[in-house]
């Protein structure tokens, strides 16, 4: 070590702790001696025990060590243990004070009882300080703990002595003061600033005197609001500037909990006062609590709970301002009245004055209360557009009255709905102007376009414009909707990689943009920040508008269903205007099977404006699955070529579904689905489609058939027989290795089976006849060409067929034998079979081989 280097320096460099940190550390010492000593001493007595049982021991056990007990492991700590026979003496200590007090005090005078109560309460207070001398802190706390609940019990003994005639809630108040005070003080001085538990005790009474003078006082509801604020406002202070951890803690619970139960006071007498006065003063309380919640945000050191803070106290702004304009306004203005205070929150918040997280905070609020304010109208847009649902119910009965009337059929109109437009409104108007953010300005745009789509949806019927004023309202906005989408669409920025901000990103023309900046609420005031942001493209923005011009639509076309006339025409516009919307290849996905579907709607409504039948109106529904069908190889490979046919496919089973009571014209329905579906099974990527046309051919026979009355089956399984093995000679020719069974073997049993049964079940030879001979000439082609299906299908109906004509014979030769000679016959088959059966099982074998040798 270098000789200059003084004592006075390595008394500087020497590391002391403060002496809180050394107490800690000396408890921490002590405990792990208490605890090493006590497994010393269970040692110990092991050994003792060990040493004086009886040295006579057999021989045997002679050279054996004795196994060693392993100590018992003690399940408490000797602090543990040390602490809780500290605190029940307390407690105990606590307890026969009371009864002395409460009980045994008639005993003695009153010099006696202020003698006995002041020794011993002195004797308490004054013990913690010689035992934290000697570094018993433990027992100290114990000890001040019994001398602090003997400072209450001498305030109730001076009541009950002295001053019984006074209020007791008063003197509760005054006696809650003075003690938390004596406790403050008795914690304070150094001689017992190591205690832990006075502070805090008396900041738990501190809670009590505004409370209770305000009650003492009949100061009334506003009163004792107001002193529970009072009192949150100073556990907040307390909070913020003290060190110590446990006052901390109890500082914050005070806060929080009179805070809390001070805000729900002062709200619940702003809601339900009668007068401006009293609207004031709730009004009053809760700029209060805003300014106590405020100036905690301010001072505090955490971001989160300083976001927190700047948003409960923005709320109470609004709420405050809010009530007091609800006083003023009409009762349909209310939530009006609040929006507007909510939006100059914002305007507040995008002033540079306030620190970075209290403007997120109060930015976060007003988000909140817009956010409210769009959920107070939703039960208007529910009815708006569900409402006239119920017209499907009561079609053409004729114009209502307005358009209200027309929205409401059988459904109560919510009340106080005159302000929902300007609501919606309002709130759009904020998404477009305040949000600037390029990472939340597509979303803000794309919210601000289904607030106005709602405010449209929702104007005629809140003003009550006439039926045919609302109708035209509505299709200009389903216009308007699909115009917004090729705004939002180029509106959208181009997505990019991520990039930091601070750093250049390339636009798509190739020049240079600045870096985005972070993202923010939606309704905040963004500022460039050093995280990593990237900008997207957001397609939701536009699906989003097509959504909502589809469901705008849906809502006229059920409006329109209360006269012909406007259902004619409305059906007709849409179809026009979402045919016209279709030539934008980024919305015929969607648009030209909504076109599809209106068309669908008007044929169907124009059949039933000429007093067609139903069947008949099928018919001019298949102009639609037509259309669908001639425009799909247009479109070739656009996404929107699948959603067409299936548009038409839809309406050709609406087609189908008409025709259903009405035979002839089902069947002629039918044929000409089946022509449709045809022609699209031309097309190279639809070839399949042939065994849909194919089907639909086959069921317009079967129902043709049946409206004549034929109950021949043959007249029914031919028509499938023949296409099937047509269709199976074809597969054949492209490719020989095909199974039979796979080729012919549903097209010969579609007529062959049910032809079978039906000769069974006829007692004519015409048919079992003809069903045997075209059953031979499919055995025989079978044979001919080593076909396994024609094969075992002919020959097995053929061999059925002839035990169908033999029966008889069969029958009549059982009845003229004797009866034990059909038993005879039995046996001497059975000896046949077995005398010959492994031949038999030969034969088996051979035929199975011949028969998989052939396909």
């Amino acid at each position: 070590m270098p000789y200059d280097v003084t004592r006075n320096t390595l008394d500087g460099m020497t590391h002391i702790p403060p002496p809180a940190e050394e107490l800690r550390l000396l408890d921490a010492e002590l405990w792990q001696l208490d605890a090493r000593r006590a497994q010393l001493l269970s040692r110990r007595a092991w050994l003792v025990a060990l040493l004086q049982q009886p040295q006579a021991q057999p021989r045997t056990q002679a050279h054996s060590a004795p196994t060693p007990a392993v100590p018992p492991r003690p399940e408490a700590s000797a602090p543990s243990v040390q602490n809780l026979l500290l605190l029940l003496g307390g407690v105990l200590l606590t307890i026969a004070a009371m009864v002395f007090t409460l009980v045994s005090w008639g005993h003695l005078g009153i010099t006696g009882r202020a003698l006995v109560l002041g020794v011993v309460t002195l004797a308490a207070l004054a013990g913690p300080a010689v035992l934290l001398r000697r570094g018993l802190r433990s027992t100290a706390e114990s000890v001040a703990g019994l001398g602090l609940a003997l400072t209450v019990l001498d305030a109730y003994a001076l009541h009950e002595a002295a001053l019984a005639g006074t209020d007791g809630t008063g003197y509760a108040a005054v006696a809650s003061a003075v003690l938390a005070g004596v406790w403050a003080a008795y914690g304070l001085p150094p001689a017992t600033a190591a205690l832990r538990l006075p502070l805090p005790t008396a900041l738990t009474a501190a809670q009590l005197p505004l409370l209770l003078w305000a009650i003492a006082a009949d100061a009334g509801p506003y009163g004792i609001t107001a002193a529970l604020l009072v009192t949150a406002g100073a556990d907040t202070g307390v909070a913020l500037r003290t060190s110590a951890r446990s006052v901390r803690v109890v500082a914050a619970v005070g806060a929080y909990g009179t805070g809390a139960w001070g805000v729900l006071a002062a709200g619940w007498l702003c809601w339900t006062a009668n007068g401006p006065g009293g609207v004031a003063r709730a009004a009053a309380l809760l700029l209060l609590a805003a300014a106590i919640a405020m100036g905690a945000a301010w001072w505090n050191e955490g971001e989160k709970r300083t976001v927190g803070l700047s948003v409960t106290s923005g709320l109470l702004v609004v709420a405050a301002f809010g009530g007091v304009l609800r006083s003023a306004l009409p009762e349909a203005w209310t939530v009006p009245a609040h929006l507007a205070c909510g939006i100059a929150l914002l305007a507040v918040a995008r002033s540079g004055r306030l620190p970075e997280a209290v403007r997120h905070g109060l930015a976060w609020a007003s988000g909140s209360v817009q956010a409210l304010a769009v959920l107070w109208t939703v039960p208007v847009l529910t009815v708006t557009l569900l409402g006239p649902v119920g017209r499907v119910a009561h079609a053409w009965t004729g114009a209502p009255s307005d358009a209200r009337d027309a929205a409401t059929v059988g459904v109560p109109w919510p009340p106080h709905a005159v302000a929902v437009p300007v609501v919606l409104v309002a709130v759009a108007g904020v998404l477009v102007l305040a949000v600037r953010d390029t990472t939340w300005r597509p979303r803000a745009l794309t919210g601000a376009l289904g607030l106005l789509w709602a405010t449209a949806a929702t104007l005629p019927a809140v003003l009550e414009l006439p039926y045919a004023v609302g109708l035209s309202v509505l299709g200009v906005t389903v216009a308007a909707t699909l115009a917004a989408e090729g705004a939002v669409h180029r509106a959208t920025p181009v997505r990019q990689d991520t990039v930091a901000s601070g750093t250049p990103s390339t636009a798509p023309g190739g020049t240079p943009s600045p870096a985005p900046d972070s993202p923010a609420p939606p309704v905040a005031a963004s500022r460039p920040t050093a995280t990593p942001t990237s900008v997207r493209n957001f397609p939701p923005a536009r699906t989003t508008a097509t959504v909502l011009a589809l469901v705008a639509s849906l809502d006229l076309a059920f409006l329109s269903l209360a006269t012909q006339t406007a259902t004619l025409v409305v059906l007709a516009a849409l179809t026009t205007l979402f045919t016209a919307a279709s030539w934008r290849s980024r919305l015929a996905p969607v648009t030209a099977p909504a076109a599809l579907a209106y068309a669908a709607a008007l044929a169907c409504a124009t059949g039933a404006a000429a007093h067609w039948t139903p069947a008949h109106t099928a018919l001019l529904v298949l102009v639609v699955p037509a259309v669908a069908a001639l425009l799909a190889p247009r479109l070739g490979g656009s996404p929107a070529t699948m959603p067409v046919e299936a548009a038409g496919a839809v309406a050709g089973l609406l087609a189908v579904a008409l025709a259903g009571t009405d035979l002839p014209v089902l069947a002629l329905v039918l044929a000409l689905c089946g022509v449709i579906t045809a022609g699209t099974a031309v097309r190279a990527d639809r070839r399949p489609l042939g065994y849909a046309a194919t089907a639909l051919f086959v069921l317009a026979t079967w129902v043709r058939l049946t409206s004549w009355d034929v109950g021949t089956p043959e007249a029914y399984t031919l028509p499938v027989t023949v296409p099937a093995l047509l269709v199976g000679m074809l597969r054949r020719h492209r490719d020989p290795r095909a199974s039979s069974w796979t080729a012919y073997g549903p097209g010969l049993a579609a007529t062959l089976l049910p032809s079978l049964v039906a000769a069974w079940g006829d007692a004519s030879w015409t048919r079992p006849l003809l069903l045997g001979a075209a059953a031979l000439l499919v055995t025989l082609l079978g044979a001919r060409h080593h076909l396994q299906a024609p094969l075992v299908l002919g020959g097995s109906v053929l061999a059925l067929v002839a035990l169908h004509e033999l029966a008889p014979y069969l029958v009549q030769v059982t009845g003229l034998l004797p009866r034990w000679a059909l038993p005879a016959l039995v046996g001497l088959l059975l000896l046949a079979l077995g005398a010959t059966y492994e031949q038999r099982i030969r034969d088996v074998r051979r035929v199975r081989e011949v028969l998989g040798r052939m396909s």
